[in-house]
């Protein structure tokens, strides 16, 4: 009398050793095998590798949640013909991310509508699938966010964690004048993130970086920290026309 089959018998195995990836692909695995496609250690390197993928695949699920984009982009999704003036070969050479292990920055700026958030959110797409810890924020809630480790004695955790994220994207950059509380904040962020290899930094704003300086109260520590973004990063022009009212619903007549 035969014993049990040798998937009812490795699954509590596989399972009590969180090997889901294998347990999700045993049985087709072990057909193969049954039909001599698959050798002893082929089989067992094929399982291995299936489990390698799951592990992958919600390695990168894990850090798009965490990044928490407010939508999904990719660059494979942006509409490159739509726009001709934009930089779509400087943009391309980022997708390389070399700029993450160097630890530059890149600025993206230009007029409302040009597709800035979303390349910046691709980019972050592509950085979080090639296994860099993303964080996505706009500039108001960045700098809520430093205020209110004032407020609980939590500063510094908190810089700790935005500190030492692969990526982080700050959307809307300099929108509005920054208080010297929030400059001095901005200032420790950036002072710990700006040159580190490793550890890169995204903007996007409508305004130039020339136009920068006057939001900030204190001029030395405006410099400082404007000093640390101008010259440390990629600046690019995203000009060109509005995707927004394309993208309208359209009313009926």
């Amino acid at each position: 009398m035969s014993g049990p089959a040798p998937a009812t018998r490795l699954a509590p195995v596989l399972r009590s050793l969180r090997l889901t990836g294998m347990l999700e692909t045993l049985e087709p695995r072990l057909a193969e095998a049954r039909a001599g496609k698959l050798g002893h250690a082929e089989f067992l390197e094929v399982l291995c590798q299936d489990e390698i993928s799951r592990r992958d695949a919600a390695g990168v699920a894990r850090r798009i949640r965490a990044a928490r984009f407010p939508f999904e982009a990719t660059l494979e999704s942006f509409d490159w013909g739509f726009n001709p003036a934009l930089p779509v070969a400087t943009i391309r050479d980022l997708a390389r991310l070399e700029f993450i292990d160097a630890g530059e920055g890149v600025c993206l700026y230009g007029p409302v509508g040009v597709g800035k958030s979303h390349v910046a959110i691709a980019l972050g797409h592509l950085a979080a699938r090639r296994g860099y810890d993303v964080a996505f924020t706009t500039c108001s809630r960045l700098v809520a966010e430093l205020a209110g480790g004032h407020a609980d004695r939590s500063f510094e955790t908190r810089l700790r964690h935005l500190a030492k994220v692969g990526l982080l994207i700050v959307d809307d950059w300099a929108m509005r004048e920054f208080t010297a509380a929030a400059a001095d904040d901005v200032y420790e962020l950036l002072a710990d993130r700006i040159g580190r290899p490793g550890h890169a930094l995204v903007l996007t704003s409508n305004r130039s970086p020339a136009d920068w300086y006057p939001l900030f109260p204190n001029a030395v520590v405006g410099e400082s920290i404007l000093d640390r973004l101008i010259n440390g990063s990629h600046q690019i022009l995203m000009d060109g026309k509005s995707y927004r009212p394309e993208r309208r619903p359209r009313t009926k007549a």
